[in-house]
């Protein structure tokens, strides 16, 4: 069957399911003036697609409390999901584009590229697991969890950890991250917080680095304390 260009509409709804199931991480409805913040276009505006969503089974919907995705609505949010972190993928690794320049063009190619080709880049990329930011790639078929590590923020001082997952909407903050070297996989120690929510000094490698606050929170973390030797 041949695939059609989607629509403003769709390409609209598509939108916000992802940022649905997004805000719906913990359980958590997802309120409409987060909804609205995370897309940019007035709270109004939102209620009027959340009625539309639910109409088709998309969404439940509860007015001034908030709405979370059907069994439907997950498996198509879940789906873009896919689309968007093997783009971001392929991006970086086949053409050559830097990890700060891939969002914004995956969140164009998503709506648009097959499936098929999605699944042809997979293929080329070895069915990968994460994406160049260490957010997983869901499966095909497979029940998905969008899994959450502590934030860097959450470490106390001396605590060691690897870094997990960075966001990847902020290009400024990606090119630093970059030129700290540190990315998915990188392993740090905190060794100093300032008072009053100043930033962490981190040491990566043999070299110290001063990370704010707001980025320390948006820092995936897994703590390695106390491994043994092997």
């Amino acid at each position: 069957m041949t695939e059609t260009k989607p629509s403003g509409e769709t390409t609209a709804v598509q939108d916000y399911l992802k940022a649905i199931h997004e805000l719906n991480v913990g359980g958590e409805a997802a309120a409409t003036s987060l909804i609205a913040e995370r897309l940019g276009v007035a709270a109004g505006s939102v209620t009027g697609m959340l009625k539309r969503l639910a109409s088709r089974g998309l969404v439940e919907h509860v007015p001034y409390y908030g709405a979370r995705l059907t069994g439907t609505g997950e498996a198509e949010a879940i789906r873009l999901i896919r689309r968007h972190r093997v783009l971001e993928l392929f991006l970086v690794q086949v053409l050559g584009y830097g990890w700060d320049e891939v969002h914004e063009e995956a969140e164009r190619l998503e709506h648009a590229v097959s499936d098929r080709l999605i699944e042809r880049m997979a293929a080329v990329l070895g069915d990968p697991a994460e994406d160049p930011h260490g957010a997983p790639i869901p499966e095909p078929g497979v029940a998905f969890e969008d899994r959450q590590y502590p934030s860097l923020w959450e470490l106390e001082t001396g605590a060691t950890a690897v870094l997990r997952r960075v966001p990847d909407e902020d290009p400024d903050a990606l090119r630093y991250l970059a030129e700290l070297d540190l990315r998915p996989g990188a392993e740090l120690r905190v060794v100093r917080r300032a008072p009053f929510n100043g930033p962490l000094t981190v040491v990566i490698g043999d070299t110290e680095h001063v990370i704010g606050a707001e980025l320390s929170r948006a820092l995936q973390v897994e703590r390695i304390d106390g491994r043994d030797g092997g």
